[in-house]
Order: structure tokens, then sequence, then C-alpha cells
């Protein structure tokens, strides 16, 4: 073998084993993101067992506004026929997304701030205690968003720099998009208290 044969062996070989680390290293950050985003499915799942539990609770215990009830019901059903196909979030399909969940969470707000209106329902155990978890779930849902927008946050720097940018575009590797804030939730909520009343 001349010199000239091994260099292009020593070469193609560097070339290979560099190509190999770039493409392993963007696998594994692609397949870190793709299981935090199954994690915030799970939580957003969970949620959505515990509001048919507390919906459940809720006409049982109380005679109850019908349209207050509805709402939650219809914004639950949309919220969990929203989903997103984990290969394809995508800045839009993010935003339907994150719709459908507000939906569900403001219908929920109003379904818990009515309850005020029932001591016997605010006394019963069951109805606390599926409040207690709902409130755990919202932390957990809140928990693992934030881990997967860091988790796409790694994704898309690494797959954007130089010279990852060259071996994610030849390989197929694509931007995930990161949840954003509601619209409005830059605002202070208004808290009034009226004592003369």
């Amino acid at each position: 073998m001349n010199k000239k044969t091994i260099i292009i062996i020593v070469v193609l070989a560097v070339i290979a084993i560099f190509t190999y680390t770039k493409y392993n290293g963007m696998v594994g950050i692609n397949e870190d993101t793709k299981t935090a985003w199954s994690k915030v499915e799970s939580e957003y799942e969970r949620r959505s067992a515990l509001i048919g539990n507390l919906v459940k609770t809720v006409q049982g215990a109380a005679d109850y506004e019908k349209s207050t009830l509805e709402a939650v019901i219809n914004a639950r059903a949309k919220a969990t026929s929203t989903q997103i196909n984990v290969d394809d979030i995508t800045p839009e399909n993010m935003a339907k997304f994150q719709q459908a969940q507000a939906g569900l969470s403001g219908a929920l707000s109003k379904l818990l701030v009515s309850v005020e209106r029932y001591p016997d329902l605010k006394a019963n155990q069951s109805f606390l205690k599926l409040q207690d978890e709902l409130a755990s779930t919202e932390n957990s849902v809140r928990t693992a968003r934030n881990r997967y927008s860091e988790q796409a946050n790694k994704l898309n720097k690494h797959i954007k720099t130089f010279p990852n940018n060259l071996f994610a575009s030849m390989f197929g590797f694509k931007e995930m998009a990161r949840f954003k804030a509601a619209a409005g939730s830059e605002n202070a909520p208004d808290v009034e208290f009226d004592f003369n009343k």
C-alpha cells in the first residue's frame, strides 16, 4: 500500500467517525426530546381523567349550572382530540394544541369558581381530594412542559450550529416547537376587595 492510499483511507475513516458521532448525537437529543414530549402528553392524559372524575363528582353533589358543566365536558373533548404527532411539532401545530388546552383550563377555572356556591360540595371529601390531585397535576403539566421546552431548545440549538446544521439537513432532523405563554398571560389579573358589601 502506498502513502497516498493510506492518507485517503485515514481521511475517509476520520470523516466516517465524525459523521457517525454527529448523527448519533443528533439521534440521542432528538429521542430525548420525543421522550420529554411523551411525558407532557402523559400529564395531559392524567389531567383529562381527573377532570372526568371531577365532573362526575360535581354532577352527583350539586344542582349544577348545566352550561358550565357542558363547557368543561366540551373543552375536555376538544383538548383530548387535539393531538400532535411527535415528528411534526411545528409552531402552528403547537399553537392549536395549546389553544385546546387553554380552553380546557378556562372552562375548568369557571367550574371551580362556580363550586363556591355549593357548600355541601366544598365539604365533600371526594371533591376535595380530586381538587388537590388536579392542582398537583397542573403543576406536573407545567413541569413537563418546561422540561420539554428545555429539551426542544437543546435540540434546536444543536441542529442549528455549524457543522451540525449540515448533518441535520442531510439526515432530515427538524426543529421542534416550544411552548409559549397564552395570550394575555403577561398581564397581572385584577384583584379587588370590596369590604363594604
